[in-house]
């Protein structure tokens, strides 16, 4: 199926949890924070969060710093 990932189409596996598309891009979970579709999803709901054909996923990562 065709997303959208920070503005640039991806084609992933019918059936891919915003937790799979982490693991794809080598990301840990405790450092992102996701939106699908304009809406933010916890943490808690990655696992269960599946992806749908043409879904808008924005994924930021949090960086320390000072």
């Amino acid at each position: 199926m065709d997303i959208l990932v920070n503005g640039e189409r991806r084609q992933v596996a019918g059936g891919t949890t915003v937790a799979g598309l982490l693991r794809l891009y080598q990301l840990a979970a405790p450092r992102v924070a996701v939106e699908v579709n304009e809406r933010l999803v916890r943490r808690g709901a990655f696992e269960q969060t599946l992806l749908s054909d043409n879904d808008r996923v924005e994924i930021v990562t949090l960086v320390g710093g000072g």
